[in-house]
């Protein structure tokens, strides 16, 4: 195939899609990685995509830096408390779960009752301080290189730590979700979540309505990589379907207080 021809179907698979993955485009093109890597290099400083991690991305797609924590604190306070009550109230009583890091994980870690009895473990040291007040709860933390604002712990001691825990569910934060899959600002904190998702046994990401069909620049996983999604809004068509068909749930949270 012509590299003009392959310019031209990526350019449209973008199109199509948002968001393609280098593996992707090598099973749909027929080619090796390091040509995709240089057409998608070349078809960026064309303006036609934006790469990011692991493929590229329509120059329109929503693609930045995350806010801060503070901002992210304020925005959607409601929504992010019914999420974080609805995924409380899946947690039951001598569990070993995963708290990730977030506006939205730290709302399942307040939601979990003053007498809850069980084990988190978390990489956030927000999560950590507010889970540590329950006298029932043993508190775990991974240790690791520490980002300010969300005060989130990563690099190889995170990593490590949970690829050496056995939860029995991990309630993961998202940057954006969309049919592409999840995915998150933080490069370094992608192996961490990827390690969470691999060793529990039930996978549950926080999304409020705000995420759908946005995207950061690091993927996590594919939509299959997780069972369930936690949100306040019932999510579009298009990323309904794709959930569905990669054989995952969707609970919406009740905003309104019980």
């Amino acid at each position: 195939m012509l590299a003009a021809e392959r310019h031209r179907r990526i350019v449209a698979e973008i199109a199509r899609l948002n968001f393609i993955t280098t593996d992707h485009l090598t099973t749909l093109l027929g080619v090796s990685h390091e040509t995709i890597r240089r057409d998608l290099a070349l078809l960026e400083r064309r303006g036609e995509l934006s790469r990011v991690h692991g493929g590229a991305t329509s120059r329109q797609a929503p693609v930045g830096e995350e806010a801060s924590f503070n901002e992210r604190s304020g925005t959607l306070a409601a929504e992010k408390e019914a999420i974080g009550r609805a995924a409380a109230a899946l947690i039951e009583p001598n569990q070993t779960i995963v708290i990730d890091v977030g506006t939205t994980a730290l709302e399942v870690a307040r939601a979990l009752p003053a007498d809850h009895v069980g084990v988190v473990a978390t990489p956030s040291l927000l999560v950590a301080t507010e889970v540590s007040t329950r006298p029932r709860v043993e508190v775990l933390v991974s240790g690791g290189r520490l980002r300010p604002g969300d005060l989130a712990c990563s690099n190889a001691q995170a990593v490590d730590f949970f690829g050496n825990l056995r939860a029995d569910a991990v309630f993961l934060g998202s940057g954006g979700i969309a049919t592409y899959g999840l995915t998150d600002f933080h490069l370094d904190e992608v192996a961490t979540k990827r390690a969470m998702l691999d060793n529990a046994s039930h996978r549950y990401v926080l999304a409020d309505s705000s995420k759908f069909g946005r995207t950061a620049a690091h993927r996590v996983c594919e939509l299959n990589g997780f069972d369930t999604l936690v949100t306040d809004k019932p999510c579009p068509a298009e990323l309904r379907t794709a959930l569905s068909r990669a054989g995952g749930s969707v609970i919406v949270a009740s905003t309104t207080r019980p």
